[in-house]
């Protein structure tokens, strides 16, 4: 049979390209997405900090309840510390030379004209951990109290030299500090000041708690790493070696990472899906195609279980190169997608992805399996007909559709318009999630009664294009009798316009929602904001003055949900007020009083309290942004939880909880500007604003970024697709077109009666794909925004459209014009 299988590849190379390009793109998006998932647990930059240490020893950032499955946990926005005293215990470990703590914080450094000093972010740490990178003094000595050593760059960018005097912020206003050394590193990505390990303490704001324990091994010690993870496996910690200690060194490196793991998961199972799915169908228009070949076979005796394995083992043989092939495609297609994720700020410039064998494995078996399933999907039919049927139904489709397969379609096509309800009753990035997850399995659900959907749509149209000559005869006739052929060439356009449409719209309609929602509920006159926050006793200042102002404090909390048998656990929003914020802000609160909101209480959106069923006087259970158990009393519910996100804490125990230790923002109720004049003089970088916005924009343009990139990949499969699907199809036709000819149709008309079915396709995919689309985003924007009117620009969806046409039209053209090169009665006596 195998050999069998590849004379018959070999001889119709042709009718299996369409077979191989779905699977080799199906396989190359399924590919980078693994690499990408790898690359958010082994992926990096090179080291700078901890250059020299063998070992870093930091606070573990997974968050993982002790119910959960392996696989169900949460990564920390925020590094959590670890214990002082954890360096000692480890200095104990045979093999080790040195376990130094190390200090980090973030700092300000005034230049010369009274404003922070421009360039990469500033570090502060205490000089004992300046042997991990290393650093060494090329100038004056080590810092004691009062002094600092600065690392050559930003000496050099500040006019500093030793003996001199700088000026350095942290959570106060600036101190002069007097530069005791100059010392210099490998590496350039952060500014380092170093200061003795008592300032060093006392900046840093964390009593008894370091950032992470640098460890140097005895010349000649191996697995180190293993060993210390035996002795500290209950100290909740990561050991890092080798390139993952980048991921404790720099922040925005464990944040890329976490990203790209929570990315690839949710893109990959997009992926997975669509790539099924465009490979499902590109093979049963493979084997429609053929049908007449497996009617031969059944009638000179192949039985249905040879003409399964003949088109089981064919694909198998296709899917193997096509898969492998599509695996390597994968590694430039990872690349592509990190570049465009770091041009709009997501990962770092220098960040490395890795590469191994496990994601182009995984992508081989996934494109293999999904062939090898809608390779038996689709010869069940020709292989099931009796010998003597077989050659009478081949030159004509089947007119019916199978049951089950339509029973499968209206079952998804309920559960799509379901889903889509979804946004009515769960606000959030979780009903705006909904949407496009319901657009999706309606496309798929109308794939499969396409058949039947676009086969009443065709006699509706068809009476139409009857009327426009020879070819609207020729054209109608060809997809009132051959509905299926239309429907495989409809499909895919339809999932390229359904699938951009909802993505980019439902982004847009949910960030309105948050604006609108923002608008109403930031009461303040003005906002005062920093470079890297704004200092706790900004606040305080305004107070003093008579004016009503609260700390804002933007954060995350992780939530566990527990159902019967699972345990969901996700990352949210949420945000730290004072108790004193009500003339600032207006949550809608529904129960209980904002003013309770003090150390140790929280206050929770209504839809999630309900949800989660708590009532005001409840105990609320969660994680903090750096991973620390929470158990806190509930004050207060609210409605706009759009705005201030599901959980809002005391503004000191957020911040208590965030690396920095400073306020997101000041919230000041005072149509006075001049109380807040000298706040930019006392404290440099301060800036005083008069719109108020509750949440980053910045942050909501590079979301909105992300998903377009995301989803720009996917699209770009579906294209490909597209246009795959339909040179396939309308390459299948050209002994049709020749016998046409030879029965005295002129090229022209053949050429106008395929511009006419071009036209038909591509006006039921637009119609179809529309449909598919504004029915989840009518329900998402009246859930979000309370008008049934999704929100974006119009000319993005013509756009789209006239993009789908495009492709459609050309790739019918080009392959009718090729069918057509050749002598009719030439083309006629060809093999099929």
């Amino acid at each position: 049979m195998l050999t069998l299988a590849w004379q018959t590849v070999k001889a119709r190379t042709g009718g299996f390209v369409g077979a191989f390009v779905a699977v080799l793109c199906g396989t190359a998006l399924v590919a980078a997405c693994g690499i990408l998932m790898e690359s958010g647990f082994r992926g990096g930059v090179p080291t700078q900090r901890y250059a020299a240490a063998d070992v870093v020893v930091t606070g573990d950032r997974a968050v993982q309840p002790p119910d959960a499955d392996s696989l169900e946990f949460e990564y920390a926005s925020e590094q959590p510390t670890v214990a002082a005293g954890l360096a000692g215990r480890i200095a104990a470990v045979p093999g080790v030379k040195t376990a130094v703590a190390e200090q980090t914080f973030p700092v300000v450094v005034v230049g010369p004209d009274g404003q922070p000093l421009a360039g990469k972010p500033s570090y502060g740490h205490n000089w004992e951990s300046a042997v991990l990178a290393p650093y060494r003094l090329k100038d004056g000595n080590a810092p004691k109290d009062g002094e600092v050593v600065l690392d050559s760059a930003l000496a050099a960018r500040s006019g500093a030299k030793a003996g001199d005097e700088i000026r350095v912020m942290t959570r106060s206003v600036p101190v002069a500090y007097r530069v005791a050394g100059v010392a210099e590193a490998a590496g350039d990505r952060q500014a380092a000041l170093f200061f003795s390990s008592a300032t060093a303490d006392a900046l840093a704001g964390r009593p008894d708690r370091v950032t992470a324990v640098g460890v140097l091994a005895e010349p000649g010690t191996r697995d180190l790493a293993a060993r210390l993870e035996g002795v500290l496996k209950s100290d909740h910690v990561t050991v890092s070696e080798g390139a993952d200690r980048s991921a404790a060194e720099f922040e925005d490196v464990g944040r890329t990472k976490s990203i790209l793991a929570i990315l690839a998961g949710s893109l990959g199972g997009y992926a997975v899906l669509v790539a099924i799915f465009v490979v499902a169908s590109t093979l049963a228009l493979t084997v429609e195609q053929r049908r007449r070949e497996f009617a031969l076979l059944r009638a000179v005796g192949a039985t249905p279980r040879q003409v399964r394995r003949l088109i089981g083992v064919e694909t198998t043989v296709v899917s193997l190169v096509a898969g492998v092939l599509g695996s390597l495609l994968g590694i430039a297609v990872s690349l592509g997608m990190r570049s465009a994720f770091a041009a709009i700020g997501v990962v770092p410039d220098d960040f490395a992805l890795s590469i191994g064998p496990i994601p182009l494995a995984a992508a081989l078996l996934i494109g293999v399996a999904a062939a090898r399933v809608a390779a038996w999907s689709a010869s069940r039919r020709p292989s099931s007909i009796k010998p003597v049927e077989a050659l009478g139904e081949a030159a004509v489709q089947k007119r019916d559709v199978g049951r089950a397969r339509l029973v499968i379609g209206w079952v998804l096509l309920a559960l799509g318009l379901g889903a889509a309800t979804v946004p009515l009753y769960v606000r959030g990035q979780g009903g705006a999630a909904s949407s496009v997850m319901a657009a999706l399995v309606l496309i798929i659900g109308l794939g499969l009664v396409g058949p039947w959907v676009i086969g009443g749509a065709v006699r509706l149209v068809a009476p139409v294009l009857g009327r426009n000559g020879v070819s609207g005869y020729l054209a109608s006739a060809n997809v009132l009798k051959n509905s299926r052929r239309l429907a495989a060439a409809v499909t895919p356009l339809m999932l390229a316009i359904g699938f951009f449409v909802v993505n980019f719209y439902s982004q847009l309609t949910f960030n309105e929602a948050v604006r609108q929602e923002t608008t109403r509920s930031i009461t303040a006159d003005h906002v005062v904001t920093g470079v890297t926050g704004v200092s706790p006793e900004v606040v305080e200042t305004v107070r003093r003055q008579g004016v009503a102002a609260t700390s804002l404090v933007r954060t995350q909390v992780i939530t566990a949900t527990r159902s019967s048998d699972s345990v969901q656990v996700q990352s949210r929003q949420a945000n730290g007020l004072d108790a004193t914020a009500g003339p600032s802000v207006d949550l809608g609160v529904v129960t209980g009083d904002l003013a309770d909101l003090t150390a140790g209480t929280v206050a929770l959106g209504a839809d999630h309290a309900s949800w989660e069923n708590k009532k005001v006087g409840d105990t609320v259970e969660f994680w903090y942004a750096d991973g620390q158990p929470a158990k806190l009393r509930l004050v207060a519910t609210y409605r706009h939880d759009l705005a201030f996100g599901d959980y809002v804490l005391s503004a000191a125990d957020a911040r208590a909880h965030t690396t920095a230790r400073m306020d997101s923002a000041v919230l000041v109720k005072s149509g006075d500007a001049a109380v807040l004049r000298d706040l930019a003089a006392r404290y440099p970088g301060v800036q005083v604003a008069e719109q108020v916005a509750a949440q980053d924009r910045g942050d909501e343009r590079t979301q909105f970024l992300l998903n377009l990139v995301a989803v720009g990949v996917i699209l770009g499969y579906v294209a490909i697709s597209v246009s795959n699907t339909l040179v396939m199809s309308t390459a299948a036709r050209r002994r049709e077109f020749a016998l046409l000819r030879l029965v005295g149709t002129g090229r022209r008309q053949v050429v106008r009666m395929m511009r006419a079915e071009a036209v038909l396709t591509v006006g039921l995919a637009a119609v179809l794909g529309t449909v598919v689309a504004a029915v989840p985003l009518v329900l998402l924007a009246i859930g979000m925004t309370g008008s049934p009117v999704p929100v974006g620009p119009v000319v993005v969806y013509l756009g789209a459209l006239a993009a789908a046409a495009l492709l459609g039209t050309v790739s019918i053209a080009i392959s009718t014009r090729l069918s057509l090169r050749g002598k009719p009665i030439d083309t006629m006596g060809t093999r099929e």
